[in-house]
């Protein structure tokens, strides 16, 4: 391991150590063809998948999106302008994004923070900080990727989005996806993940393996969110064990 990658890895707070032999890492999981569809197959119990394509089913009736096909022109036009739940009364501005329209990576978190919503940028602050030292362990600067959220809008309180909220914001974030067609999603977090994929599944259940997300069946691998790492920093050496494996799946630099 070079000084640089050592160093990486000390900003993000995990001791770094030499391993005997070669590290192999581990296989794609890779979904079979039945599960590469843009609805994901729901095991008993799990929580409805809200998908762009029923929005319409999950949302109240406030007509049709504006989103979908969508130039960034456009599409970055819509967003701060939206009213189409009750988290536009509260917001002090949305966060719509920021990074390489055409990166290779794409990360995917929950709804803005406090400091998100005060300064109308994608992981702010200290858990900013923290993704930002992530990505560098992987040979990334936040500019060669593409930073997003589910919500556009920061939930009161930083609750958990409610599926009406996250019905009417997931087409701006599937419109974002499409433009950027990213080689891989890394999804960050329990609630993103279970969103996105339509499911109840605990994180410690969803991590390891390639998912597939839309009609693009773009692979989708998912991590811990940099927020819960600064409180439970005892699992950043399993975050960088995820983000291993998903330089394994889709390196985010090609060579």
């Amino acid at each position: 391991m070079d000084a640089r990658r050592l160093a990486y890895l000390e900003a993000m707070g995990i001791d770094a150590y030499a391993r005997r032999g070669a590290v192999t890492p581990p296989p794609p999981v890779v979904s079979s063809p039945a599960e590469r569809s843009p609805v994901v197959a729901q095991s008993p119990g799990a929580r409805s998948p809200v998908t762009a394509q029923r929005v319409a089913e999950q949302a109240p009736a406030t007509g049709a999106h504006p989103a979908g096909a969508l130039s960034w022109e456009a599409l970055t036009a819509a967003v701060p302008g939206c009213t189409r739940c009750g988290l536009c009364e509260a917001r002090t501005q949305t966060v719509f994004g920021a990074g390489a329209g055409q990166a290779r990576w794409m990360i995917i978190g929950e709804a803005p923070t406090a400091e998100d919503d005060r300064l109308g940028e994608v992981f702010s602050g200290r858990a900013g900080e923290l993704l930002t030292s992530m990505l560098k362990a992987c040979g990334l600067a936040r500019e060669d990727v593409y930073l997003a959220n589910v919500l556009k809008c920061r939930p009161p309180d930083n609750r958990d989005p409610t599926p009406a909220e996250v019905a009417e914001c997931l087409p701006y974030l599937m419109n974002q996806i499409t433009l950027v067609n990213p080689a891989l999603i890394l999804c960050v977090g329990r609630v993103a993940a279970q969103y996105l994929l339509g499911t109840a599944e605990p994180l410690s259940k969803l991590r390891g393996q390639v998912h597939t997300l839309g009609p693009g069946a773009w692979p989708l691998v998912v991590t811990y969110h940099p927020a819960y790492l600064l409180r439970s920093p005892s699992d950043k050496r399993a975050a960088w064990e995820d983000l291993q494996y998903a330089m394994a799946q889709v390196p985010p630099v090609v060579a």
